[in-house]
């Protein structure tokens, strides 16, 4: 993991709260520290202008970053916290802070009927074009933190997405001291019959995941090749997981946004938190 600092959203909500919380987790075991990013559109830049309201508006941000620090204390706790406020659109402000980061957190706004996630446009752009990984934590009710047990889950598919992905993945498993469930999934149709597809499904992630075995020796690998729709069978695992973690697909500026549908259905659905695997900033 590159990077010195975790780069969490914050807007004083329960799902910033999550966000703050299982980031303070990881920062500590990693010895890194957190930036909590505010965006504020309507603040003069550059700082500091003494126009009317910028007072005001400082003082709001400062003064919900301080709350949302008192109520996570215990989890910050010896952990490195610098607060920013930035003058730009929240999607534009992380997207920068994403380029000098480790990773990006975000808690998620809200929850669909069902159990479903309500995706803001800021999580949905941030997960396409942010320059490092992209974590999504979901609010547990009644829980203080996301599950720190079980494997960490990765889809793999041969493509330049699903490669981000294993490294991502096989990092994330060896500093949890997790194990690491591969999965491929195959649609078997007309052309092909379920043998020959398993078959084809084995050998790919032999090919994919070789190289990152030897890297990460000490990350056991369990390797399955399933049949059915990559959402719903990647879901079926991240039920039992700690982190599950997804490619991303997405090109162009926000206006040309193309964030992969199964990435999408999984920080949607998924019970643990997600991360989106992006290329790192060069």
């Amino acid at each position: 993991m590159s990077g010195t600092e975790l780069v969490v959203g914050v807007d004083g909500s329960a799902g910033a709260l999550a966000a703050v919380r299982w980031a303070a987790r990881v920062a500590r075991e990693r010895n890194l520290g957190i930036r909590l990013v505010r965006a504020l559109p309507g603040l003069p830049a550059p700082f500091p202008r003494n126009d009317p309201g910028y007072e005001q508006l400082l003082e709001a941000a400062t003064g919900e970053s301080r709350a949302l620090l008192a109520e996570a204390r215990d989890a910050v706790s010896g952990v490195r916290v610098e607060t920013v406020l930035r003058p730009e659109q929240p999607a534009d402000a992380l997207v920068a802070e994403s380029a000098d980061a480790a990773m990006v957190v975000l808690g998620t706004p809200g929850l669909r009927p069902l159990g479903r996630i309500l995706l803001g446009s800021v999580t949905v752009a941030l997960s396409a074009h942010a320059r490092c990984p992209v974590a999504v934590v979901r609010p547990h009710a009644g829980e203080d933190e996301p599950p720190s047990e079980g494997p960490v889950v990765v889809g793999v598919d041969g493509s330049p997405a699903s490669e981000e992905a294993i490294a991502t993945a096989f990092e994330e498993a060896s500093w949890r001291g997790a194990w690491l469930i591969a999965v491929h999934c195959r649609r078997d149709g007309w052309w092909d019959t379920g043998e020959r597809a398993g078959q084809y499904g084995h050998e790919l992630l032999a090919q994919r995941l070789a190289g990152w075995q030897e890297k990460y020796p000490d990350v056991p690998v369990d390797r399955e090749v399933v049949a059915g729709r990559p959402a719903e069978r990647l879901l079926d695992f991240a039920d039992r997981a700690q982190l599950l973690v997804a490619g991303s697909r997405g090109r162009g500026g926000f206006s040309g946004l193309a964030l992969g549908s199964t990435s999408q259905a999984l920080m949607s659905y998924a019970l643990c938190p997600v991360v989106v695997a992006r290329p790192r900033a060069k």
